[in-house]
C-alpha cells in the first residue's frame, strides 16, 4: 500500500505520529499479512511432529486448532507490548511480534510422538524461557560481543538446515502418509509446486503489498487448486467452519505445569538467540524507517517485551514470540515509522485469536499448500543465515570456528544415536543440532586467538589456505 500523502518528511520518520484512522487501519492489517502465514507455521510444526497434526487422524487433533488461536492472540499481545509499552518495557516503535521459527529445532525433539502429553513441559518451558529472556534486558548490551555475525548468522543456517525437511514432507502427503501410495504423489506435489511457483512469480515480477504477501497469496491459490481438484473438499471447510465457536478466551495453564530440564534449558539458551535477533531488527528498524541507530532504552525495552510476550504466551498455551523481520523491510519501503499502524494491526491479531473460526479456517488447509509455502520460507531462513555470514571476514580462525561447529551440529542432528549414552534432557539438546553448533561457536569465538598463525590451519583448510594468504 502506498503512503503517499500521509504526512510531511518529519511526520513519517516520528513513531508517535498518527495517520488518519482510514489509513492506519488498512496499513496495520498489511503489517500483518506480511507475517500471516509464518506466525501460524511453527504450531502447525510442531503439532505435527506431536502426532495430532494435519492428516494424524488423531482425537486430540483439535488441540491444533487452541494453539493457531493462541499463535494469533499474543503475537498480538506481543506486538502491543512493543508498541504501546509499559514502564520499561516496550521499544514504542513500529515491531511486530510473532512466533519464532528459531524455537522450532529445540521444539520437535521434545515433543516428537508424544501427542498432547509433551505440551505441559514444552508450555512450561516456554514460559520460563520467556522469563529468562526478559531478564536479558538488563545486560543485552554486554552480551553483543559475543554473538558477532560469524555466529548469529551460523545458528540461523541451522535454523534453516533443521526445518528444510519439514517442508519437503508435507509436500509429499505430509508424516502420516509415510509409507502409503499417496504419499510423494504427482498430486500432492502439484499443489505444492502450485504455492512455490505463485510464490515466485509474484515475488520477482510483482511490486509492493503484493510481492511482500507473495506466500500468503501463493498459499491461498494452492487452497483454490486443492479445492478443484479434490485434496479439499467443501464439506470439510463448511464443517469445521461450522464447529468452531464464534469467540472463545484462551485458559491460562491449560496443559498443566511440568519441569522438564531440557525444555528450559533449551528455551533459555534459544533466548540469547532470539534477544540478539530483536536488536538486529529495532536497529533495521531506526535505520530504515528513521535514518538513525536505535538507542539503548529502545533496545532494552524490546528485549523486555520480547521475553515477557514469550512467557505470557507459554502461560496460555502459545509458542515463543520475537520481532518478525519481515517487518523491518516494509518499513523501509513504506518510509512510514508510527507505531499507532502497527499497534492496529496487533489489535487485529488480536481480535483473529478470540475468534476460533479464523483458525478453523487455517487448519482446513491442505498440508501439501502448506509444504509449498515451508519450502520457500524455510529455504529463505538458510538464504538470510548465508547472507549474515557474508559479513564475516574469512580468514583461518573463523573458517576453523564454522566448519568445528557446523560439523558437529549438523552432524548430531543426523545421527542422534551417537548421543544415546547422555542423560535424556541433555540427549535432546545435543540431537537439535542447533544448540552444539551456537555453544561451539560462541565458545571458539571467544577462546581462539585471532588471528590463528597461518601453519596453524595449513592442513585442514587445504587450499583455501593458499587462496587466502594470496588475498591478503
Amino acid at each position: 500500500m502506498k503512503t503517499a500523502m500521509i504526512g510531511t518528511p518529519a511526520q513519517m520518520r516520528d513513531p508517535n505520529f498518527t495517520p488518519p484512522l482510514a489509513k492506519t487501519i488498512p496499513l496495520g492489517i498489511q503489517h500483518v499479512m506480511a507475517m500471516f502465514v509464518a506466525n501460524v507455521t511453527p504450531a502447525i510444526i510442531v503439532a505435527g511432529a506431536a502426532g495430532f497434526g494435519f492428516g494424524s487422524n488423531s482425537p486430540d487433533f483439535p488441540q491444533l486448532l487452541y494453539m493457531i488461536q493462541m499463535s494469533m492472540l499474543f503475537a498480538g499481545i506481543a506486538t502491543l507490548f512493543q508498541t504501546i509499552g509499559f514502564g520499561a518495557v516496550g521499544a514504542r516503535l513500529p515491531i511486530v511480534q510473532g512466533t519464532s521459527f528459531a524455537f522450532i529445532p529445540i521444539m520437535i525433539p521434545l515433543v516428537v510422538g508424544q501427542g498432547v502429553a509433551a505440551l505441559p513441559a514444552l508450555f512450561t518451558g516456554v514460559f520460563l524461557g520467556g522469563l529468562f529472556h526478559a531478564c536479558l534486558g538488563f545486560v543485552i548490551g554486554r552480551i553483543r560481543f559475543a554473538l558477532p555475525p560469524l555466529v548469529t548468522g551460523l545458528v540461523v543456517l541451522m535454523i534453516g538446515l533443521a526445518l528444510v525437511q519439514v517442508g519437503i514432507q508435507y509436500a509429499a502427503g505430509g508424516v502420516p502418509a509415510r509409507g502409503t501410495e499417496s504419499y510423494g504423489s504427482l498430486l500432492n506435489w502439484s499443489a505444492a509446486l502450485v504455492v512455490v511457483f505463485v510464490t515466485l512469480g509474484l515475488k520477482f515480477y510483482a511490486h509492493g503489498m503484493i510481492a511482500i504477501s507473495a506466500v500468503l497469496i501463493g498459499i491461498l491459490a494452492g487452497y483454490v487448486f486443492s479445492i478443484f481438484t479434490g485434496i479439499l473438499s467443501i464439506d470439510s471447510i463448511t464443517s469445521s467452519w461450522t464447529n468452531a465457536a464464534a469467540f472463545s478466551l484462551p485458559a491460562p495453564f491449560k496443559y498443566g505445569f511440568e519441569f522438564n530440564i531440557a525444555a528450559v534449558v533449551g528455551f533459555c539458551l534459544m533466548a540469547f538467540v532470539s534477544a540478539v535477533e530483536t536488536v538486529g531488527d529495532v536497529s533495521g528498524i531506526t535505520k530504515g524507517g528513521a535514518g538513525r541507530e536505535a538507542t539503548d532504552k529502545e533496545i532494552q525495552g524490546a528485549t523486555f517485551a520480547d521475553g515477557l510476550g514469550t512467557a505470557v504466551a507459554g502461560a496460555f498455551g502459545g509458542l515463543p514470540n520475537t520481532s518478525f523481520s519481515q517487518n523491518v523491510g516494509l518499513i523501509a519501503m513504506t518510509g512510514l515509522m508510527s507505531r499507532h499502524v502497527v499497534t492496529a494491526g496487533g489489535i487485529f491479531l488480536i481480535i483473529c485469536g478470540l475468534v476460533p473460526k479464523v483458525g478453523a479456517v487455517i487448519r482446513t488447509v491442505p498440508i501439501q499448500v502448506l509444504g509449498g509455502g515451508v519450502i520457500v520460507m524455510f529455504g529463505m531462513v538458510v538464504a538470510a543465515g548465508i547472507s549474515m555470514l557474508s559479513d564475516v571476514h574469512w580468514n583461518k580462525r573463523n573458517m576453523v570456528i564454522f566448519a568445528i561447529a557446523l560439523s558437529v551440529g549438523l552432524g548430531l542432528q543426523l545421527e542422534p544415536g551417537a548421543v544415546q549414552h547422555l542423560p535424556d534432557w541433555l540427549k535432546v539438546l545435543a540431537t537439535s543440532g542447533l544448540l552444539p553448533a551456537a555453544l561451539i561457536s560462541i565458545v571458539l569465538n571467544l577462546v581462539l586467538p585471532d588471528p590463528l598463525e597461518p601453519e596453524a590451519t595449513e592442513e585442514i583448510s587445504g587450499g583455501m589456505a593458499h587462496t587466502e594468504t594470496a588475498a591478503e
